[in-house]
């Protein structure tokens, strides 16, 4: 009798704690997704703009408006997938990090849409026969303000690794 309460106890706690992992597998993928996000947010600003700025201007504005056009069906979704995952993540612990990250994730779009957008579209208007350095200083300042992406990206991973060490 005391050999079946042992074993139901310990069956109880292996499937509790069974069930507590499956359940952080979301806070653990919103953590990678912020940080997939966050590394190819920084590389295009410090490895793919600098590349680009090396060429002559007609071609650094086709390289910016693919790489732009690419980058975009990449990380947006990244910033929406790591608000969900974060969201699951903070429902599952109650744990406020998750969501802070999640948060963090999301706020890339009204950024995106508010503060670079603008830039976006002189950009994507813009063709040969636009100055070069007209072309070149609008590059260069939105590369600072992608940078901000950067920051949102690399906090919110800040945020998820917090939430998954406490």
């Amino acid at each position: 009798m005391a050999r079946t309460i042992v074993l139901r106890q310990h069956r109880s706690q292996h499937l509790a704690q069974r069930s507590s992992e499956a359940r952080m597998i979301s806070g653990q993928l919103a953590l990678v997704v912020s940080a997939v996000f966050a590394g190819a947010a920084l590389y295009i600003n410090i490895v793919e703009q600098p590349a680009r700025l090396q060429l002559a201007t007609p071609d650094l504005l086709t390289e910016w408006k693919l790489a732009y056009k690419r980058g975009t069906l990449m990380q947006a979704p990244l910033a929406v997938l790591g608000l969900l995952l974060g969201g699951v993540a903070w429902w599952q612990t109650g744990r406020p990090e998750w969501m802070v990250g999640g948060a963090l994730m999301i706020v890339n779009w009204p950024f995106t849409f508010l503060v670079i957008m603008p830039v976006n579209h002189k950009l994507m208007a813009a063709d040969s026969a636009t100055t070069d350095v007209d072309v070149r200083k609008m590059i260069e300042h939105w590369n600072r303000l992608h940078a901000g992406r950067t920051a949102l990206g690399c906090a919110a991973t800040a945020a998820f690794l917090w939430a998954s060490l406490s």
